[in-house]
């Protein structure tokens, strides 16, 4: 069994798992899926809520549908490791909304970024961009063919 903190008891988990399918469920609904009264369910939410662990409610889209059927994933490494360096390049990662994840590393690449576009010349508008802001020694990109897993939901058992 995953550990938790402390505050959070089976009650709350099961909150957490429907809000994690379905956070539209309306307050009466999940009340009852989780076998509490509606005043209960209310309070729990707020209190996961101000503790941070719900960290907001959104819509996922489709990526297809939405005209951004493509996802790629560029490595990068570097070989400039000063803070001025990191600060730079996370500035201009955040300022560039086709990357939707940024993620420094330990190993072999330094940092690994997944980009959601419309089509590879997008992908290179947007590498263009990155470089134009930011000295890079290494970029490797790789391009999903299939999605073979996607979901948000973080595994509560």
């Amino acid at each position: 069994m995953t550990v938790m903190s402390k505050n959070i008891d089976e009650t709350d988990r099961r909150i957490l798992k429907y809000l994690q399918k379905d956070a539209t469920l309306s307050l009466e609904s999940m009340a009852e899926k989780v076998s509490v009264s509606l005043n209960t369910c209310w309070r729990r939410i707020q209190a996961l809520e101000k503790a941070g662990i719900i960290r907001g409610r959104v819509v996922l889209l489709d990526q297809e549908k939405v005209g951004l059927p493509l996802t790629v994933f560029v490595s990068v490494r570097t070989d400039d490791h000063s803070q001025d360096w990191s600060e730079r390049f996370t500035k201009a990662v955040k300022g560039i909304p086709q990357i939707v994840e940024f993620y420094r590393l330990a190993g072999d690449v330094d940092y690994l970024l997944k980009m959601t576009v419309a089509s590879v010349s997008d992908y290179d508008q947007v590498y263009q961009r990155l470089i134009s802001k930011v000295k890079l020694s290494d970029v490797s990109a790789s391009f999903a063919m299939e999605r073979m897993k996607f979901t948000t939901e973080l595994p509560l058992e």
